[in-house]
């Protein structure tokens, strides 16, 4: 497997001293990690990281994602094995399984690694009363983390620790807008947000602070009746992104699980991580690896096409991604009731950077609207 800045930055906080703990999917309990002097390193969106699938095709079928494939095989590799711990919580049908898997893997390869795992309900908790088993899960977990690492919890640096994060977030929103102004390309933007996963946060924080700082002093486009709202569970590549542009389409606003889903909503500010992670999940923004948020899909894509003003709506379609690709026949024909034409593309797992076959769709797109 080749150097990527994933294992280079999991490689300097250990030269540094740090443990580093691999997360996912998409919205573990990072404040925690972080409070207990752990570096949680967010495990998505690894394209760029892992180019070969050689080790996760001898575990995971051909027709998963490509997330949980990628996944796979940086933790089973040479590279994952840098790290001191992994977290999971239950998501879709193939990450839920994913413990398992990995657990087999790492046996295989002789490895001991300690992995945390929370479940988290996925039917709403009024209907099912879990707010006990559910906190039962969160106080194991600190039990857990300071067993295997010997440490020890403080409610005053866990909610240190929830306030660097919410100030990420609100750093994350304020360079979505600018990108929205055209005041940075959203394939920037893109980068920025996903090469922070890899990053304490606090290095995350002055990424962010340099790119907004670049950003304002760039002057606004006018609108030109091409704004577009992207969605996905995967945010575009960067050849898409390129190609969007180029057909003259700007990007004002994302429904991207690995952008606004992530960092749309602050994190209660408070020193229980019960109360906090209650909150979290339980208000989440809406989300198809938390079912039981799905419902509110319609409404906050309808709600953000009408608040940024787009004319249309591209969704990235993550191949074998089935909890997306059920909604998305529904979502579109809602869509088509309010004369918002959507734009559907799939990438797959073995689709290099070369977007030929999707151009020419994106420029129609572009035309149509």
């Amino acid at each position: 497997m080749f150097v990527s800045k994933l294992s280079d930055s999991i490689r300097q906080l250990k030269q540094k001293g740090f443990r580093v703990v691999g997360c996912f999917p998409l919205y573990p309990t990072v404040e925690l990690l972080h409070s207990l002097g752990v570096i949680p390193i967010v495990l998505w969106d690894l394209k760029d990281q892992v180019r070969s699938l050689e080790e996760s095709d001898c575990h995971i079928q051909g027709f998963a994602c490509s997330v949980a494939r990628r996944l796979a095989g940086f933790v089973l590799s040479d590279e994952g094995a840098l790290l001191d711990g992994i977290l999971m919580y239950n998501a879709c049908d193939t990450l839920r399984n994913m413990p398992e898997i990995i657990q087999l893997g790492l046996e295989e390869k002789g490895r001991d690694l300690p992995l945390f795992r929370i479940h988290v309900p996925m039917a709403p908790r009024d209907q099912t009363g879990s707010d006990d088993y559910f906190a039962a899960g969160i106080r194991e977990l600190v039990r857990g983390i300071e067993s295997a690492f010997d440490v020890r919890f403080s409610p005053e640096r866990f909610l240190e620790s929830v306030k660097l994060y919410n100030a990420m977030r609100s750093l994350a929103v304020e360079l979505e807008a600018l990108a929205a102004a055209g005041r940075v390309s959203y394939g920037l933007f893109s980068r920025v947000i996903r090469d922070g996963y890899f990053l304490p946060v606090e290095e995350q924080i002055l990424a962010l602070e340099e790119a907004v700082r670049q950003a304002s002093s760039v002057k606004a486009r006018d609108d030109d009746g091409r704004g577009i709202i992207v969605t996905g569970i995967l945010p575009p590549p960067e050849a898409v992104c390129a190609a969007l542009e180029h057909a003259g389409l700007r990007v004002v606003g994302n429904d991207v699980a690995s952008q606004a889903r992530s960092y749309g909503r602050p994190a209660a500010e408070t020193g229980d991580p019960v109360a906090c992670y209650s909150d979290f999940y339980r208000n989440h923004m809406p989300c198809t690896t938390l079912l039981y948020t799905s419902d509110g899909r319609v409404r906050a894509i309808h709600d953000l096409i009408r608040e940024r003003n787009a004319r249309g709506l591209v969704f990235i379609g993550e191949k074998f991604c089935d909890c997306e690709y059920l909604e998305m026949p529904f979502i579109g024909k809602t869509l088509s009731a309010l004369d918002v034409p959507d734009l559907q593309l799939e990438i797959a797992a073995d689709d290099a950077d070369n977007v030929e076959s999707l151009r020419t769709r994106i420029e129609a797109f572009a035309e149509l609207l």
